[in-house]
């Protein structure tokens, strides 16, 4: 995509400056909103890429992720323009709610109608302004509210390029996800802009964990892209999991939950994960593993309902390979001062 003259909310944006940019959404009764969006653009030519989080207003990891990466010394030395949206759902965030006031889910809303919902109002703003622009994207999410996911980043692994930067990424697992209709990443892939998908973490809750992986795999992303030079300094790449199949195991009666596995966890086929407990009984029910996989998902309340998900889990044969894996993916594997400050001898031009 042409660098030379890049135009959003009808600002026109130099190369070698970074400019925070106000888009008007449509006002709540008679409150102005406007969408904050950071654009930096480098002093050299190269792609567009924007990193979007929030589209859920009660999903904040991707909101700090966003603010670290900002403050990146490294970014300095950024080729082409990263426009970065902390916050797309201004509305759900106010209330830390998912939704947006009418009620509908933004990530379902796409492309947008100017003359729709308002929800349809702000995805076609934002689709406009930003996604059209780009020529990648990366999505950041964390699991819907209860839930906690393990690091992952989803893409069409068919693709091989979005496959290519998926496992640059390193995040722990690369699941291959089918697209939804109305979501961000089908419409945009119809535009040709493709997208990854990085869930992490707890709705309503800072993962450290899972906010450091989310910076460090951007950095490893744009890298990939061309976007960000390479670094002297050698470090083993983490290589992460790759599947195409995933389940969520569910809960076959009613009661108390009381989980045996956690995220990160090997499981093989037909292994108790969980027990439900009746308690007011003292009978108990088993779940147990469809597959050998690993936990990548799992419920964070210990009240369930006949049907309710609990543990969601990603195929893989092999468990002594993913036993292996998972080792490198802890807190103390990601270390917040590879990208606090980059000296000139540390990169290559």
């Amino acid at each position: 995509m042409p660098n030379e003259k890049f135009i959003l909310g009808g600002v026109e944006i130099p190369k070698g400056v970074s400019v925070t940019v106000n888009l008007e959404l449509p006002k709540l009764y008679n409150t102005p909103t406007q969408l904050p969006v950071r654009v930096i653009r480098g002093k050299r030519s190269g792609p567009t890429v924007f990193v979007s989080a929030a589209i859920h207003g009660d999903e904040l990891n991707g909101i700090e992720i966003v603010r670290r990466l900002r403050k990146l010394a490294i970014l300095k030395k950024l080729k082409g323009t990263l426009i970065l949206v902390p916050i797309v759902n201004v509305y759900g965030i106010m209330t830390l709610s998912r939704y947006l006031p009418d009620r509908r889910d933004l990530n379902r809303s796409f492309p947008g109608n100017s003359k729709g919902s308002l929800t349809s109002r702000v995805a076609k703003i934002f689709f406009e302004e930003i996604v059209k622009k780009c020529d990648l994207g990366i999505d950041l999410h964390t699991a819907a509210i209860h839930k906690s996911n393990l690091p992952q980043v989803r893409t069409n692994i068919n693709n091989e390029y979005t496959f290519n930067l998926a496992k640059a990424f390193q995040a722990p697992v690369v699941l291959h996800s089918e697209l939804r209709d109305g979501s961000l990443r089908a419409v945009a892939q119809e535009k040709g802009v493709p997208i990854l998908l990085y869930e992490a973490g707890e709705a309503l809750r800072f993962d450290e964990t899972s906010i450091r992986i989310g910076v460090h795999g951007i950095v490893n992303v744009l890298r990939e892209n061309q976007m960000l030079p390479k670094v002297t300094r050698k470090s083993a790449r983490k290589v992460p999991i790759v599947t195409r199949v995933s389940q969520w195991t569910r809960a076959s009666e009613s009661g108390m939950l009381r989980t045996i596995k956690a995220l990160g966890d090997t499981v093989e086929k037909d292994e108790i994960v969980a027990y439900i407990d009746e308690p007011l009984d003292d009978i108990t029910f088993e779940i147990i593993s469809p597959f050998h996989g690993v936990i990548i998902g799992k419920s964070e309340i210990p009240l369930v309902q006949a049907g309710d998900a609990v543990f969601h889990i990603a195929k893989f044969g092999n468990l002594e390979v993913a036993e292996n894996k998972m080792e490198y993916f802890n807190e103390d594997a990601i270390e917040l001062s590879e990208f606090s400050e980059l000296n000139d001898e540390d990169i290559i031009e």
